[in-house]
């Protein structure tokens, strides 16, 4: 069965499309100017017209993708700002979201990025109903009803909570409390190093952290107890403080399992390609063009997680999504379940 029919355009050419568009970071207005300059002509409007078709036949891959999520006892959430043209009742100005899940077990990857108007907490909880395990985020308060569910155990991220410290370290002209608090992460980092370094096994790194990282911990929230009767109210040192105070049950819970990690950095790390590349294309054209990018990043971030070469993995999809009449079809088709890798 042709992949989008009545079209020119192969599973390979559509693919190598999404690449440069999605992975690359080439604007569509780049992608006609460098098919001109090889004597071909190939519309924005038509390539355009690929993204959206090909968006509409793999739609089921997100149900595909999601499903395995939340299947996963260990998510890492985040978000980011996008710009979207056309949304009803909205300026063209305004604020929109891209969020982004991670399974962050090392088997079935998945990253999903989900598209929404707003930063509301109404989001994250429809995407997570009915998980169960470890959600792991930053501080921001759009998780708090976490904090009455008592299927999710709520993460905090040590990364949030040093960074004003070691802004505040770079201002300082005297050594410190933000000194003092560096250094405490510092030894906690050391750890997961070790760990890191040595391959530990989550039953290895939890024994290590029980026995090297809680003294510290230990020592840290009495160190922090005690600095937040002296700071001034107020000061980048007092919210720094409070921060931490507020959310150290969160930031303590990676003690509980040795598959947890310290820190949301793993989730960040799959925002970074998009803020890249919304700097080269600056917005979506529709609601429907932001649907589409989010499947299509998470499609190829999910590919890139498991080791594929993105763009045969896209190609394999594409070849083989017509026949699909499932949803365990289409979950088939997640790149951990293809079995024999194209080379």
């Amino acid at each position: 069965k042709l992949f989008l029919p009545k079209s020119m355009a192969t599973p390979s050419l559509v693919a190598h499309t999404l690449i440069s568009k999605y992975q690359d970071h080439l604007p569509l207005y780049r992608q006609e100017k460098i098919w001109q300059r090889m004597g071909i002509e190939m519309p924005r409007n038509t390539i355009c017209g690929w993204i959206m078709n090909a968006a509409e036949v793999c739609a089921p891959m997100r149900n595909a993708l999601m499903s395995t999520l939340l299947a996963s006892d260990y998510i890492q959430a985040d978000e980011t700002t996008v710009q979207v043209m056309g949304e009803e009742n909205r300026k063209n100005t305004a604020t929109s979201y891209m969020w982004v899940y991670r399974s962050a077990k090392p088997d079935k990857k998945v990253i999903l990025f989900d598209y929404r108007e707003t930063r509301q907490a109404r989001w994250p909880k429809e995407i997570l109903s009915g998980f169960k395990g470890y959600l792991q985020t930053d501080g921001y308060n759009g998780y708090n009803w976490l904090n009455d569910n008592p299927d999710v155990v709520h993460l905090g991220c040590m990364a949030h909570a040093r960074r004003p410290f070691a802004e505040l370290v770079k201002l300082a002209k005297t050594t410190g409390k933000s000194h003092k608090a560096v250094a405490l992460f510092q030894k906690l980092y050391a750890i997961e190093k070790i760990a890191r370094e040595g391959k530990y096994t989550p039953v290895q790194r939890h024994a290590l952290r029980l026995e090297k990282s809680k003294p510290i911990l230990d020592e840290m929230k009495i160190w922090l107890e005690q600095s937040l009767k002296h700071a001034v109210p107020q000061s980048k040192l007092a919210n720094a403080l409070h921060y931490m105070h507020d959310r150290w049950q969160q930031l303590t819970n990676y003690l509980l399992d040795g598959a947890l990690e310290i820190d949301n950095n793993g989730a960040e790390n799959q925002i970074r390609p998009f803020a890249i590349g919304r700097k080269n294309w600056l917005f979506s054209g529709s609601p429907r063009g932001a649907h589409a990018s989010a499947l299509f990043y998470s499609l190829i971030a999910t590919a890139v997680a498991n080791n594929w070469n993105p763009f045969d993995y896209l190609q394999y999809l594409f070849e083989n999504i017509r026949s699909c009449k499932t949803p365990n079809d289409y979950i088939n088709l997640l790149p951990f379940n293809i079995i024999s890798k194209i080379s």
